[in-house]
């Protein structure tokens, strides 16, 4: 299933194809803003071939508490920036050779300009965040980055071979690693939407359930192409099935946790949407 599929309706599907669209007109055009710049082509591959997911969710969380405005675009395009940066630096500590069928950044471009153009990622993001007054919207990306940080370096200094993590020390990795982000989307869009402190609560948990939903998944899809658990997050069992058990059954916990929090919302498009695509974590593996 496509990002485009979600919502099951042609009205839904329009939207989605519309907030689509200017999430990458809006990237084309912050990009185009360093268009003399020698970072300009190394960008461009790298923000190439994104599902956008998470500029996404931020603009529907924003839709969700009743904005529709422009002011929305240049955060949701910062959120796909920290995420470029992320997966750029993953890439290398990870070894892979490629993502999203190609070859990966540090292949194409070297570990030193892949260091580097993250570096300028950083600085792009900080650009877009000082164009805002409320100082929220810096806190939350710069919260994200942190958390993020800890939760690679954390996986990164745990050897599989020796030492196997439990549930609640997976959990916990995943929430920094990569719910932190999912987070930080749909808590900006609540935000920067003007929602109340009860709407931002709510859209900020439904934030980190769902990216700790769709990491599980993840998890899972890597099972599906290897033949076994890729990651380093490996929860104590005796089995493999029980694994696998053991990560369905918290994939479809923390969906449900998700869509709990949209309680809060007024019921809307926005908001079924959200609910889509909590549901589009499990789908993912149909």
């Amino acid at each position: 299933m496509e990002l485009r599929d979600i919502g099951g309706n042609d009205a839904q599907r329009e939207k989605t194809d519309q907030y689509l669209s200017q999430i990458e007109e809006a990237i084309r055009r912050e990009l185009q803003k360093h268009v003399e710049s020698r970072f300009h082509g190394p960008l461009t591959y790298a923000v190439e071939g994104g599902k956008l997911i998470r500029p996404l969710l931020l603009l529907f969380a924003g839709e969700a508490v009743g904005n529709r405005n422009e002011d929305l675009l240049p955060a949701a395009v910062a959120i796909e920036l920290l995420h470029t940066e992320s997966i750029t630096h993953d890439d290398i500590i990870d070894e892979e050779t490629s993502r999203r069928n190609r070859v990966v950044f540090h292949v194409k471009y070297g570990y030193g300009a892949s260091l580097l153009t993250a570096d300028f990622v950083f600085g792009m993001i900080l650009e877009i965040a000082s164009r805002y007054g409320d100082p929220r919207v810096a806190q939350e990306l710069s919260t994200a980055a942190l958390r993020m940080c800890e939760g690679e370096l954390w996986e990164l200094k745990i050897d599989p071979g020796v030492y196997k993590i439990s549930k609640e020390e997976y959990i916990q990795i995943i929430s920094l690693k990569t719910a932190s982000l999912f987070q930080a989307a749909t808590k900006l869009g609540a935000i920067i939407g003007g929602g109340s402190e009860e709407e931002i609560s709510a859209l900020s948990s439904y934030g980190l359930q769902l990216g700790i939903a769709y990491q599980i998944q993840d998890d899972l899809l890597d099972w599906e192409r290897e033949g076994k658990i890729t990651s380093s997050l490996i929860l104590n069992s005796k089995k493999d099935d029980d694994i696998l058990s053991q990560m369905r059954r918290m994939a479809k916990s923390y969906t449900a946790k998700a869509k709990q929090e949209l309680m809060v919302l007024k019921d809307s498009g926005s908001r079924s949407y959200l609910e889509a695509l909590a549901e589009f974590s499990s789908e993912r593996l149909q």
